[in-house]
């Protein structure tokens, strides 16, 4: 079987390395890739907003399966013209996408079916969100509508903060036409965790969960980033809470996914805000999450090809899940000035130390191969990956790992994993 991976981002690698795992995959390419996907597929000089050439790639090279990784194609309705071709591809229709391109979709989606979320209001007038800003005080959250690579979210502790976010998402436009309209809502006190499900439309198996850490410093202070870490599993999701978020968040959702015939077949990431014990939705991705999908799964203990192949078709209740025991955390490593602007380009070094440790795993994020040599190239370059017996074992394998590499303002976090470990 041939495969296809869109995308070239840490969570693409860890897709990749997965997938390469399956005695059924026979050959994967990725496009665009990265230096680390290298190493294990095929990396194709195509954008992956360039639908018609990535189709023509399919069509050309007898490809079996499609993932798509991240979720700006989706949005774009990939999906939606690889299947008008009768081409087998692992992601949601364009209607379905619109869970995490619009967040003023999901929202009205959550009251329509009566999900619990926190209270809301959106806006097209710069003028008309600021007054509104002023009447309900903070702390208060503004978020710009539209992708905006996980950053267009502004958790603002006053008011002055608030006003300023407003400012930047619709008269600055540092999102560009994800600002054009802005969600204001309350802000939920709790612990956020990350719950993701595969399905077909009809079968819902939950993933393994996980909790993601957003902020660029330690603490959860300073802007927010694509994500600077992650471990799975996530003990805030006790059983009794994952049977709650599946009666009432999963299963409202695939109900309003088939009253409102919506066709999804790939990953729903649910970000859960816990609040005194019961869970509400933040956000909605249509994606796996990155870093989260690192962890994850690194503790996959399944076929990871039948599993897409399987939710692609339609067929996810032929297949079962595994896991393994031990606790996975990521830790990943920022280019200095990240989400900021910053240099590309520079060397990398240590990555060499990894080839034969089965419990660590550097995901490539933004690198690139310059002479042979691998490089920075993004704002998140790496995710240093490691299993343990438990978080703690886990989280110090991780961070062992990371003194082994070294690049020029590389910067990462010293807690990830923290919250679980101080249960």
């Amino acid at each position: 079987m041939k495969v296809l991976v869109i995308g070239g981002g840490g969570r693409e690698h860890a897709l990749v390395w997965k997938l390469s795992q399956s005695p059924r995959v026979d050959k994967i390419y990725c496009a665009p890739g990265n230096a680390g996907i290298s190493e294990i597929a095929e990396c194709v000089d195509i954008r992956t907003d360039d639908a018609e050439a990535l189709l023509d790639f399919v069509k050309y090279n007898w490809i079996d399966l499609t993932v798509v990784g991240p979720e700006a194609p989706l949005t774009a309705g990939i999906v939606d013209a690889f299947v008008k071709e009768d081409r087998r591809i692992f992601g949601p229709d364009k209607r379905g996408a619109q869970l995490e391109g619009s967040k003023i979709f999901a929202k009205d989606f959550m009251r329509k079916y009566g999900i619990p979320t926190a209270e809301y209001k959106t806006f097209s007038s710069y003028l008309q969100a600021g007054e509104y800003v002023r009447l309900k005080g903070a702390p208060i959250v503004v978020k710009a509508d539209g992708l905006a690579a996980g950053k267009g979210v502004i958790v603002a502790g006053t008011v002055e903060e608030a006003l300023e976010a407003l400012k930047m998402i619709m008269k600055d436009r540092a999102f560009g036409d994800a600002g054009g309209r802005v969600l204001v809502e309350e802000c939920l006190q709790g612990e956020e965790a990350s719950f993701m499900v595969l399905t077909d439309g009809k079968t819902v198996v939950p993933l393994a969960t996980s909790q993601d850490h957003k902020r660029i410093f330690d603490g959860d202070r300073g802007p927010n980033t694509g994500g600077m870490g992650a471990y799975s599993p996530a003990p805030v999701v006790t059983e009794a809470l994952r049977e709650e978020i599946m009666k009432d968040i999963i299963g409202p959702i695939m109900n309003g996914l088939s009253r409102e015939r919506i066709t999804f077949r790939g990953v729903i990431y649910v970000g859960i805000m816990v609040c005194d014990g019961r869970p509400y939705v933040l956000e909605f991705n249509v994606r796996f999450g990155d870093p989260e999908a690192q962890p994850i799964l690194m503790r996959l203990n399944s076929d990871f090809f039948d599993l897409l192949k399987a939710t692609a078709e339609g067929r996810l209740s032929e297949v079962v899940v595994r896991w393994k025991k031990e606790s996975a955390v990521c830790v990943v490593l920022s280019s200095k000035g990240y989400p900021g602007p910053y240099e590309k380009g520079i060397p990398i070094r240590g990555l060499d130390s990894f080839r034969n440790d089965n419990n660590v795993m550097v995901f490539h994020g933004g690198t690139a191969l310059n002479g042979g040599v691998v490089v920075t190239a993004g704002g998140r370059v790496l995710g240093v990956t490691a299993l343990g017996t438990d978080i703690k074992a886990a989280r110090d394998n991780a961070y062992q790992a990371v003194e082994r590499i070294r690049f020029e303002g590389m910067h990462y976090r010293k807690d990830i994993g923290d919250k679980a470990i101080n249960k």
